[in-house]
């Protein structure tokens, strides 16, 4: 099931779970640990930032076309910005980090509980490190 299916099934849907910025950033942390050490090993120059919402220009999908087909960003999960390491070239240096956000808001919105929010805090940052190194949606999770 794609994060817009996810999404759109647990629209309208009361109970939906809540938690505090710094229990978010925490399991956002550990995804990023969980990583195989061999892909943790190459990652480098990479901020992993959590926000709020997307911002409009992230929400039409304008930065890297990575929307996931949300009219008002409510299904952008995460966004990854920068020169994807397959890409990267001997002059890429003194460079600012490339950056992974992840929206917190709409990953709560598709979740009922704890588990369901580590999950796909999980997908997204797997999906987005997959855009890191260089994968096309097609070829993420």
């Amino acid at each position: 099931m794609t994060a817009s299916e996810r999404l759109r099934a647990a629209r309208g849907v009361d109970k939906r779970y809540k938690t505090d910025k710094r229990v978010f950033d925490r399991v956002v942390a550990e995804a990023l640990a969980s990583l195989p050490e061999p892909f943790r090993e190459q990652i480098s120059n990479l901020a992993v930032i959590v926000e709020e919402w997307p911002t409009p220009d992230a929400a039409d999908g304008i930065l890297t076309g990575d929307s996931d087909g949300g009219d008002d960003g409510t299904e952008l999960l995460g966004l990854y910005q920068g020169i994807p390491l397959s890409e990267r070239q001997s002059g890429y240096n003194m460079a600012l980090p490339d950056r992974i956000t992840l929206y917190r808001q709409p990953i709560l919105a598709a979740s009922r509980s704890e588990a369901e929010v580590r999950e796909e805090i999980r997908l997204t940052v797997v999906h987005e490190i997959g855009h890191y190194f260089g994968l096309d949606d097609d070829e993420l999770p």
